[in-house]
């Protein structure tokens, strides 16, 4: 394998895991560092599918023992059945309108200019939303009531313009249903399993003609990457969220869109 292949397959993966779960979007996170690394055709493309699909892997073992509960118990429990409802509530509007719109979206709005818009309007509206009083009154994951669930289902859908953030959709989505920032955070990570996951398959089933063994090696270096940074993102947000607001993450998203389009308006970078 080719170091500087594996250098940068290293950090699309870190920078996938780092940014999986944060309210700042991996995909534009990834659009824009894949633009710099000249990492942006359609190998690239399966290799992001693939590290993303690794990071949530990571989810799913932090939290393993809570799914393998649900998994267990869900004949029965009442407690497991409402979770997975909420969680099939919230999935399937980004679902039924990722199927509709996903080309499109890739075709006009899969650049960096288009990213760093939304990055900039994205952290104006958590600016917006960290600054309205309000009092939690869902304190847990297991309070979400079937009508909540669905407004951040609707909130996801945002999601799919690049630059949005998936994580940022569902957690400022929650903190306007009445969710408490730790609430609405660890429901964005279990939403993220259904919903990257449904991605994955699609996505890997309409670029199978793409996939080689001669890639494995890259693949699994990023892989490995972005799942060791979404667990150490993962653990790290949620003892952010315990403490403080979402509004750093906002200026950092207008800053680092504001950097994207100044580059380019200056001709410093060619995105």
């Amino acid at each position: 394998m080719d170091p500087i292949i594996a250098i940068k397959a290293l950090i699309l993966g870190v920078v996938e895991g780092l940014t999986e779960f944060l309210p700042v979007s991996s995909t534009g996170h990834l659009i824009v560092v894949g633009s710099l690394l000249n990492w942006n055709d359609e190998k690239g493309e399966v290799f992001e599918i693939v590290i993303q699909f690794a990071a949530i892997l990571a989810i799913c073992w932090l939290y393993r023992q809570r799914l393998w509960t649900v998994i267990a118990t869900l004949p029965r429990a009442r407690k497991s059945q409402s979770f997975t409802l909420n969680l099939v509530l919230a999935f399937l509007p980004a679902a039924v309108l990722g199927v509709i719109f996903i080309g499109t979206i890739k075709k006009y709005l899969f650049a960096p200019v288009p990213v760093a818009t939304a990055f900039i309007v994205g952290g104006i509206l958590i600016l917006w939303i960290e600054s309205r009083k309000r009092a939690a009154s869902i304190d847990n994951v297991d309070a979400i009531q079937p009508a909540d669930a669905l407004w951040i289902g609707i909130a996801q859908t945002l999601s799919m313009i690049p630059g949005t953030s998936r994580s940022g959709a569902t957690i400022m989505g929650g903190l306007l249903r009445g969710l408490s920032r730790p609430a609405a955070t660890e429901f964005s990570f279990f939403l993220a399993i259904p919903t990257i996951f449904g991605a994955t398959v699609l996505q890997l089933y309409e670029a199978r003609h793409l996939l080689n063994s001669k890639d494995l090696a890259v693949i699994g270096v990023g892989s490995v990457a972005s799942f060791i940074s979404a667990m150490i993102a993962v653990r790290a947000l949620l003892r952010f969220v315990s403490a403080h607001n979402f509004k750093v993450f906002a200026w950092y998203r207008i800053a680092f869109g504001f950097v994207i389009l100044g580059t380019w308006y200056f001709g410093v970078v060619k995105w």
